[in-house]
């Protein structure tokens, strides 16, 4: 009997080890516009990712209305003017990535990440850089990158133009666990 249960529990043990599947429901990601009259910053902390190792697919979604503000009213209008959250409530992104990750083994990993990017009910291809760390057991993703509002069909009102940025810098962070 002892031995039965040391074969499963060696069992269990290796699956988890070689498991090729990473998830994680709260991950980062935020955002950025600095010009000369304001800068703006947000943050999400709620992004859900699913990195799968083995076919290099990634998968990201957040709800829109989770992105905080340090000004309630920069909240109110990102939501209610630009983004239109009650009408475009995520954001999403399925893609993949190039480049070789050993799960295996520790250590941080160039990638570059392709795929289609959904927001304010607008998908466009994105190509960026970024690096999966593999430390502990999990996987690590960053990435950082520019979109353009008006990309995205997002109208920035002429009143306001000069206190958003054309370009807005973008960065996403995410722990994955084998799942």
């Amino acid at each position: 009997m002892k031995t039965l249960l040391f074969v499963f529990v060696l069992f269990i043990v290796t699956c988890n080890l070689y498991s090729q599947t990473f998830i994680t429901r709260n991950g980062c990601a935020g955002f950025f516009s600095k010009t000369p009259l304001e800068d703006i910053k947000a943050e999400n902390r709620q992004v859900y990712a699913v990195i799968d190792a083995a076919k290099k697919n990634l998968a990201f979604t957040c709800l829109v209305k989770g992105f905080l503000f340090p000004k309630q009213l920069m909240q109110e209008h990102f939501n209610e003017n630009y983004v239109e959250s009650d009408k475009f409530p995520k954001a999403t992104f399925l893609g993949n990535y190039t480049g070789d990750i050993d799960v295996s083994k520790d250590g941080k990993y160039p990638v570059q990440i392709k795929g289609q990017l959904t927001l304010h009910g607008v998908t466009k291809a994105i190509d960026v850089p970024g690096t999966i760390e593999v430390k502990d057991n999990k996987l690590i993703g960053a990435s950082e990158f520019k979109l353009t509002p008006g990309d995205f069909n997002i109208k920035i009102p002429g009143l306001v133009s000069e206190k958003i940025a054309k370009q807005i810098d973008v960065r996403v962070l995410v722990e994955c666990y084998p799942k």
